[in-house]
């Protein structure tokens, strides 16, 4: 039997706890039907603020057991996502800490450290931080996880192979987390406004807007493609695009005169200073 045959036996085996989670907050949950396809309706379980309709209309819809208390849920569960605001981890973690003994905790709360959620739970507990991305909600995702001190192997097995099934996933350490989250966590924000100036410049010239965000929409999603299933470097496939004293060539210089290198690189650089900030560290 081969270990991804045995994971989705074992997935299928055990309560998934989603914890406390509204659509909007967590672009994973969106695409909960993938996540259903790793794990019978009937082995998942979600505890749901009574205020948040339409996380509990969602998750009922799927089939999935739906309570708004915490504590039953994690005593049913062996895997238990915390998928809650940061500034509301800590209540939650002291209610459910007499209950986490044995329990793999898949954290995809901001800024909340691996120590902290780890002091905050028993000593037996195991954590994983988790980064998802909002295309996930088109199986697109972009995920990396960070392993705690009691993760094991297996654990980070399970995890890779849930958030691989909205996109890819990587590990990384827990030192790069607030990089990637201004990369990939804010990258699509990044991208979108790019998709609408590029759609704005066409209707400019006359294209009708529509077809000019099917056109450019369909661009980023190719060149994407390139990049990463090429092996070539950006650079290099720019250069393929680019004819001397050509149509592309006076654009890119546009866009260079216009600071756009340095604008996207800065945002990067000021997202993951603001991470910095909110997660409490100051280098």
């Amino acid at each position: 039997m081969g270990m991804e045959t045995k994971i989705r036996k074992w997935i299928n085996g055990r309560l998934l706890k989603l914890q406390g989670i509204g659509i909007s907050q967590s672009a994973i949950w969106t695409s909960s039907r993938r996540l259903i396809g790793l794990a019978k309706p009937n082995t998942l379980i979600a505890s749901v603020h009574p205020a948040d309709k339409l996380s509990l209309q969602s998750f009922q819809s799927l089939g999935v057991n739906t309570v708004v208390k915490n504590a039953p849920v994690v005593q049913q569960s062996d895997v238990v996502f915390v998928s809650v605001k940061p500034q509301v981890v800590p209540s939650v973690l002291s209610e459910i800490q007499p209950l986490s003994s044995g329990k793999l905790f898949l954290s995809v709360a901001m800024g909340i450290t691996l120590s902290t959620i780890e002091s905050s739970l028993s000593p037996q507990a195991r954590v994983i931080r988790v980064m998802p991305n909002l295309p996930a909600v088109m199986c697109s995702g972009c995920s990396v996880f960070v392993r705690g001190v009691n993760a094991t192997d297996r654990d980070a097995e399970i995890t890779q192979k849930l958030l691989q099934s909205v996109g890819t996933c990587e590990p990384v350490d827990e030192s790069q987390l607030d990089v990637v989250t201004a990369l990939s966590g804010s990258g699509p924000a990044y991208v979108f406004v790019m998709i609408e100036a590029l759609a704005d410049g066409a209707v400019h010239m006359g294209l009708p807007r529509d077809l000019a965000y099917r056109l450019a929409s369909q661009t980023v999603l190719g060149a994407g493609h390139m990049v990463r299933d090429s092996g070539m470097h950006p650079g290099q496939l720019k250069d393929e695009v680019t004819s001397p004293a050509g149509s592309t060539a006076a654009a890119l210089r546009q866009l260079e005169l216009s600071g756009f290198r340095a604008a996207v690189s800065g945002a990067v650089e000021q997202a993951t200073l603001r991470c910095r900030q909110i997660s409490g560290k100051t280098t």
